[in-house]
């Protein structure tokens, strides 16, 4: 169902993507990552790593690396595809937003909710937050 690919969306020296290898109707489950969880306060560790650019917000004081695919979906502020959180399986469980077609790029919005449009920190127009 799904394979990793070049993408023309990714820049730098890991170019890639997941791409859809049949047609994939909307809801339909498309890949269960497996969680890896740590302490959002070890954050300073893998801050220190390309590992920063791949991790997702677990709860609210976890942060998680995803196994499979999980870390290597692209994002789209138009995406075709979503993800919920299953604390009790450990893992990031990613939909079919709309109909995906076999070779299209699976596209997430890295904000969480599929309509967000906050700027993210890799966009040139991104402000730290004040705290």
């Amino acid at each position: 169902m799904l394979e990793v690919r070049l993408s023309p969306l990714s820049k730098g020296e890991f170019n890639r993507g997941v791409f859809a290898t049949c047609d994939i109707p909307a809801g339909q489950l498309i890949h269960e990552a497996p969680v890896i969880a740590y302490p959002t306060e070890d954050d300073v560790h893998i801050e220190q790593t390309i590992l920063a650019d791949y991790v997702y917000q677990y709860g609210s004081n976890h942060t998680a690396i995803l196994l499979g695919y999980g870390s290597l979906f692209n994002h789209s502020y138009e995406p075709n595809a979503t993800y919920d959180i299953s604390f009790e399986k450990h893992t990031f469980d990613f939909f079919a937003y709309r109909d995906i077609q076999a070779g299209e790029e699976v596209l997430i919005n890295y904000n969480g909710d599929p309509d967000c449009k906050d700027p993210l920190w890799f966009m040139d127009d991104y402000e730290e937050p004040q705290e």
